[in-house]
């Protein structure tokens, strides 16, 4: 009797158990149920959705490929502005040298334009000192000509009987003349009758006449007692014999004794023959 309790409850246990596991199977066969139910909502609902959109394969396919190309299209203009973006550092960085290089050579072209003033100024001082320099050795040459002509006419002078003292030749003649005479025969030569201007020279030419006298360029034919040389000047300085003048048978012109003779002047008349002195500047 309880064997057949025992064998009864184990058999009411195993019966329990397998409703148990039958109600399990069922609740998950309806979970997976419902998950496909789920799942095929969805396809659904993407299928209605796409073909609420209007879109058809080709026209996704096309939508793509022009996505592609914008993305190429954006990746290309990014590269060239990429590519531009460097060229245009470079050219500033080239433009930056090129206009320091164009200061520098501003600056080089000034210097180089004052030293070609500098120049300019001192190749004018140089070209008027070369003038000037011209100028004076023309003057140079002329003067050396003038003095040239004046030595070879200076020498032909002494030989024609000239004697030089300071500053001016004198002319001693050989033949005897009147006081007029005298004095044309001078002007014909270039001269006049001597003035004496000083002691140094009133004593050359007494040693130039030595035992001789002679006509000087000394008259009072104007005015009596008046004497004056015969470029209008008055005598200032007198070298008169003693006694004389004193116009002894109208004794208007002047003679002038040599060294051997005498010392000093005498006033006799002028239609008198005497030899002459004839002076000029040299």
């Amino acid at each position: 009797m309880e064997m057949s309790e025992e064998i009864y409850a184990n058999t009411v246990a195993v019966a329990a158990d397998n409703r148990t596991n039958s109600s399990d199977s069922k609740q998950s066969y309806e979970d997976v149920y419902v998950d496909e139910d789920n799942l095929q909502t969805q396809k659904t609902g993407s299928f209605k959705q796409s073909e609420s959109s209007g879109l058809n394969p080709a026209e996704r396919k096309c939508y793509r490929l022009t996505s592609v190309c914008l993305l190429l299209l954006c990746f290309l203009l990014l590269t060239t502005i990429t590519v531009l973006w460097i060229k245009f550092s470079i050219l500033s960085r080239e433009k930056a040298k090129l206009e320091t290089s164009y200061d520098t050579l501003t600056i080089e072209r000034d210097q180089l334009q004052a030293s070609y003033n500098n120049l300019i100024t001192e190749r004018n001082h140089l070209q008027a000192s070369c003038n000037t320099l011209t100028n004076e050795r023309i003057q140079l040459l002329e003067k050396n000509d003038e003095f040239q002509k004046k030595s070879n006419n200076f020498v032909s002078l002494l030989t024609d009987g000239w004697r030089y003292f300071n500053s001016h030749i004198y002319y001693i003649s050989t033949a005897e003349k009147n006081w007029d005479e005298s004095r044309q025969n001078c002007r014909g030569r270039g001269a006049d009758l001597v003035i004496i201007n000083s002691k140094e020279e009133h004593e050359f030419i007494r040693k130039q006449l030595r035992n001789s006298d002679s006509w000087i360029g000394l008259s009072d034919r104007d005015k009596e007692g008046e004497w004056k040389w015969v470029d209008g000047t008055p005598l200032t300085d007198p070298y008169w014999v003693m006694g004389e003048p004193n116009d002894v048978g109208n004794e208007d012109c002047v003679k002038m004794f040599g060294i051997l003779i005498n010392n000093g002047w005498n006033d006799i008349p002028c239609s008198i023959s005497n030899i002459w002195i004839c002076e000029k500047s040299y």
